[in-house]
């Protein structure tokens, strides 16, 4: 049997706005098995980012269950989730905003320790400081900079030794290299596959880059508007991408051949509102198979084959 590290159940997000309530995060499902990698892409605005913010209480969930490593995180008061999180982090997209300008690259990464009163003794977390810096591939020599004084690639790393320093079991990855310069993306990548292979890491990877999520990842789950509508695993979903909006999306993917071309499925009309959504798939408008029923009747997440997942009353029935 799987060893399942989280189980995300009916999650929802949603946010009082003057013109009503928008469903950020609308019946999110899935399971993430130990040691695996679970990519969430889709669109800018799908909710993936809530998505993981509402997983480890950044946002609090509007209802649901987040079950990790067996415990239901949603129930835990604000003590015990300050002492959950040293399990759970999260590096951000951007690498400069996210880092305090006022501190050193020593100061930053040693913060966690300090906080959380894991080394209390400074010199012994400056010893710990040195050793996640070797790890992220960061030389000592920088150990006093600040982040102005590095380039992206480096301060994407300090990002990354800050979430080491907790040793936690489960990552998510907030599209944490679309800032970067694409020689510098694969540098990071690949230095997040090493740890996880060395740590035993689980993560969570949110991106809008496809190309990126299908070498990184071992399951993609696909959103729209705040819904999951597909998942699978990275090799099945694209050889066979099942609802229309993911066919689109894979169809947007340059091709790097001049003889070979992926014809370009082109999405038109309107993108349904996420405030107040009326009943029905909210990808109708957009979608040039949808019939009376799926402007009246919101399909559900249905297993079409072992691990692929989808939400489409054309594949479903």
């Amino acid at each position: 049997m799987a060893d399942t590290i989280l189980e995300v159940k009916h999650l929802k997000k949603y946010f009082n706005t003057p013109r009503g309530m928008l469903h950020a995060v609308d019946d999110v499902n899935f399971t993430l098995e130990r040691g695996k990698t679970l990519g969430i892409v889709g669109e800018s605005g799908c909710g993936k980012s809530t998505t993981g913010r509402s997983i480890l209480r950044l946002v609090e969930p509007t209802s649901g269950e987040v079950i990790f490593n067996g415990e239901d995180i949603t129930k835990k008061n604000k003590n015990e989730m300050r002492l959950l999180r040293q399990e759970m982090q999260l590096i951000f997209q951007d690498p400069y905003a996210s880092l305090d300008p006022r501190k050193t690259v020593s100061e930053i990464i040693g913060e966690p320790l300090k906080l959380q009163k894991i080394i209390t003794d400074k010199t012994k977390r400056n010893e710990r400081v040195h050793e996640l810096m070797e790890v992220v591939g960061l030389a000592d020599r920088l150990v006093n900079t600040y982040p102005h004084e590095l380039d992206g690639g480096r301060r994407q790393r300090i990002g990354i030794a800050r979430a080491l320093a907790m040793e936690p079991k489960m990552i998510i990855c907030d599209e944490p290299v679309s800032a970067l310069d694409v020689s510098i993306q694969a540098q990071i990548l690949n230095l997040m596959q090493d740890l996880q292979e060395q740590m035993g890491l689980t993560y969570i990877f949110i991106t809008h880059d496809l190309s990126v999520v299908n070498h990184f990842a071992n399951d993609i789950a696909v959103m729209y508007l705040g819904q999951l509508i597909e998942k699978a695993p990275s090799v099945m979903l694209f050889d066979k991408p099942t609802h229309p909006y993911t066919q689109a999306l894979l169809s947007a993917i340059p091709v790097p051949s001049l003889k070979k071309k992926r014809e370009r499925i082109i999405l038109k009309g309107e993108i349904t509102s996420p405030i107040n959504p009326k009943p029905g798939c909210r990808f109708a408008a957009r979608c040039p198979y949808a019939t009376d029923r799926c402007r009246t009747e919101g399909p559900e997440l249905v297993e079409i084959e072992k691990g692929h997942f989808v939400a489409c009353h054309l594949t479903t029935g």
